[in-house]
């Protein structure tokens, strides 16, 4: 949600600027993108954190692990 607070608040600052709205847009994304990236940064933790709880509580997040463990040391345990 704050990101896309951020996006509008950005985009409508360039409108006011009187900015083409697609130029206001594609500017809009990435400064939001930009930021979002730097300084919100606990925040994609805490929601990574919790998406890996609910899949381990549903016991998905094994099944992926091992399937993706075993395609991944395949090809190197054959050319070792």
């Amino acid at each position: 949600m704050i990101r896309l607070g951020l996006f509008g608040l950005v985009f409508a600052g360039l409108l006011v600027a009187d900015i083409s709205w697609w130029i206001s847009a594609l500017f809009a994304t990435v400064i939001a993108f930009a930021v979002s990236y730097i300084f919100l940064g606990a925040q994609r933790d805490e929601l990574a954190a919790d998406i890996k709880a609910r899949m381990q509580k549903r016991g998905m997040a094994e099944e992926d692990a091992d399937s993706e463990d075993s395609a991944v040391g395949s090809p190197s345990e054959g050319n070792s």
